[in-house]
């Protein structure tokens, strides 16, 4: 079971990227809202919500800011600095035209 929700959210995620490349940051703060409630077939993870709430704001989504602050209350320092790993590393790996914004 475990393999089969693994192997749904990297579908999804690989779907989404392929869509946020384009994106105004609305896909990207869905994405962390479903993670930071575990809504729409997503686990609840506040790292992973963090994570797309911080590349919704670097794509200059504002309620996508406000989402990122309110999860960061509910999670420690290394948990908030694993999400902006995350957030780094699909950003320079999968989204190299934001690299210049």
């Amino acid at each position: 079971m475990a393999n089969g929700s693994k192997s749904a959210q990297f579908l999804m995620e690989s779907r989404i990227a392929d869509q946020v490349a384009t994106d105004d940051g609305a896909t990207m703060y869905d994405l962390g809202v479903a993670y930071s409630t575990g809504s729409g077939g997503m686990r609840f993870d506040l790292i992973e919500a963090h994570k797309w709430f911080n590349l919704a704001a670097v794509a200059g989504f504002l309620p996508a800011q406000i989402a990122r602050a309110e999860v960061a209350t509910d999670m420690t320092a290394r948990e908030i600095a694993e999400a902006q790993r995350q957030a780094r590393a699909f950003l320079y790996g999968t989204m190299p035209q934001m690299r210049a914004a």
